[in-house]
């Protein structure tokens, strides 16, 4: 899928390089994302000085773009997706996000631990910047927490329910048996012993990391808890500005609400026809509970749920590779991991930018939860594997002929990357992967909670009036309408709704990028009428790399 001959890179390929240098010394915590391991032994500076730094350097890398023109298509996407980043993180500091950002999935408190988790550990060095990195968790939290408390002092704070989950999150991870205790306890090379002073340094690092987090937690259950906000929504100026950041789009908040009533109404609809399937004249919820009963669709613990996800995989990467897409051998590998944290949900980490280390599809499995259905979750291994994440990701990695660094490893949005991942879903059921009408309905248990998202995110943020009945969206309405319509456990199911409250816009980009996504497919198919090909498509599509939605409207439709 690479073009034959290598492009030769432009002034705007030059900025494009230099800002993910100016990322890595920024932000080491991505850096280790992207396998810049060379900044593993840091953490990213969140205090107020290091804000400002970034926002400089986000100003300073966009007058150097509005300096340059475009030589080729390529660069015109790069400077278009790439200006749209830089005034975006301008404008979100402009508007003091950073000095309220805590939430349960995708702040600095999550943040820094997971950054652990992608860290080489094979050799003796590798434990050794690993013992640099957890010396260095105090200061980074120290930082962080003065942010918080210059929120503090300018009002601009969290919402409380945010502080009390991070807090219960934090004791997790420094209890006795809990991350750092754990992660040193297990330290050592492959097939081998560390040195003994390293290994003191990596017990003595990692009580003082658990100490830091103490200290961040008694900061959020005192000084911030006590001035937060007991409003979880965050109104339309913040969450139109959150949605932009998410979609790399702008939309209609009040059409999109509209779309998603009446898309939650067809996905249930939809439901309602396979659950007759599945047992005549059962409802939905009948139909779930005979699935549930039946052992034969079950797995029990977390080994057996990985070995059957990487199964599962695996068999996609083999036959999809033969057959509907162009598979490189570089990419055909996909490791399917559990977590070694309990917060639920399921989530990709991209390759490096060498493959040196691969794709990565983890499942963070909340506590007390053993069991597991494949009908359940089958679409879910083909969301986050191919031809959905690691696809779509993987490829953008590969296409070093077309595509400088940035393009291919930090470039796009939750709604370009998960809106593909919704649209291959529905790719696999058309191949006939999802024939089975159990795992349809799997299937459309996760397009109806996607669906779900879109009106409650937005009802809840924008301060909606319910779908029935008086009053608006809130958390407790939320959580009513997750039971509802969602067949999960109950701990999944709090834990969504915590973190949509915390983090605005992000949930609806999923089926708003599924929805932009076919829009866009079936403009260029009725465009190119007989023409058209799926495949000739999703070859260009994926060649693009990661990008705003906006800019992927603009490749295909002008």
């Amino acid at each position: 899928m690479m073009t034959a001959e290598p492009r030769t890179p432009s002034a705007i390929d030059d900025v494009a390089e230099k800002w993910v240098d100016t990322l890595v010394e920024l932000s080491p915590v991505l850096a280790t994302y992207i396998g810049r391991n060379e900044a593993n032994g840091r953490l990213d500076d969140l205090s107020p000085e290091g804000h400002e730094r970034s926002v400089q350097a986000a100003r300073d890398a966009l007058a150097a773009l509005d300096a340059l023109d475009p030589v080729d298509a390529v660069d015109e996407v790069t400077k278009t997706d790439l200006s749209n980043e830089l005034r975006l993180q301008i404008e979100l500091h402009d508007a003091q996000w950073h000095l309220r950002d805590l939430n349960v999935i995708a702040s600095a408190p999550q943040d820094f631990r997971q950054a652990f988790d992608l860290m080489p550990t094979a050799e003796v060095d590798d434990w050794a910047v690993i013992a640099e990195r957890l010396d260095a968790l105090p200061a980074a939290l120290k930082g962080y927490t003065e942010t918080l408390r210059d929120g503090i002092r300018r009002g601009v704070v969290p919402a409380r329910r945010q502080v009390v989950e991070v807090a219960t999150q934090i004791e997790r991870y420094s209890a006795d048996d809990g991350f750092f205790a754990a992660f040193v306890a297990d330290a050592g090379p492959d097939g081998g012993q560390l040195p003994a002073s390293l290994a003191r340094d990596l017990a003595d690092r990692a009580g003082a990391a658990r100490l830091a987090y103490d200290e961040l937690r008694g900061f959020l259950t005192s000084e911030l808890a006590a001035a937060a906000s007991d409003e979880d929504a965050v109104g339309r100026d913040l969450y139109a500005l959150n949605s932009r950041r998410f979609l790399g789009a702008t939309i209609d908040l009040d059409e999109t609400y509209e779309w998603g009533r009446e898309e939650l109404a067809r996905m249930i609809a939809e439901q309602e026809a396979i659950a007759n399937e599945i047992l005549p004249g059962a409802t939905v919820d009948e139909a779930v509970a005979h699935l549930e009963a039946d052992p034969s669709r079950k797995l029990h613990g977390t080994e057996a749920l990985q070995r059957w996800m990487q199964e599962t995989s695996d068999r996609a990467v083999a036959e999809l590779g033969a057959t509907h897409f162009d598979i490189p051998e570089q990419i055909r590998e996909l490791e399917c991991m559990i977590a070694p944290t309990q917060e639920g949900g399921i989530y990709y980490t991209g390759p490096t930018d060498d493959f040196s280390r691969p794709g990565r599809m983890w499942w963070s499995v909340p506590e007390g939860v053993t069991e597991f259905d494949t009908w359940r979750e089958l679409t879910t291994v083909y969301h986050e594997g191919v031809p959905g994440h690691h696809l779509q990701i993987a490829q953008a990695t590969y296409n070093r002929a077309e595509l400088n660094t940035w393009r291919r490893v930090l470039a796009g949005t939750s709604g370009h990357a998960e809106g593909w991942a919704l649209y291959a879903e529905r790719l696999m059921e058309q191949l006939g992967y999802l024939d089975d009408p159990a795992d349809r309905l799997g299937m459309l248990d996760g397009q109806r909670l996607r669906a779900l998202r879109v009106v409650l995110d937005i009802g809840v943020h924008l301060g909606k009036p319910r779908l029935e009945g008086e009053g608006i969206w809130d958390h407790d309405y939320a959580l009513e309408m997750m039971r509802r319509n969602v067949n999960m456990p109950d701990e999944f199911r709090r834990f969504e709704v915590n973190r949509y409250l915390g983090w605005p816009g992000q949930a609806p980009s999923y089926k708003v990028g599924q929805r932009i996504w076919e829009q866009v497919r079936d403009a260029v198919r009725e465009e190119q009428g007989e023409s058209f090909s799926f495949k000739d498509f999703h070859k260009r599509a994926l060649d693009i790399g990661g990008v705003g939605l906006d800019t992927l409207q603009k490749v295909f439709l002008g």
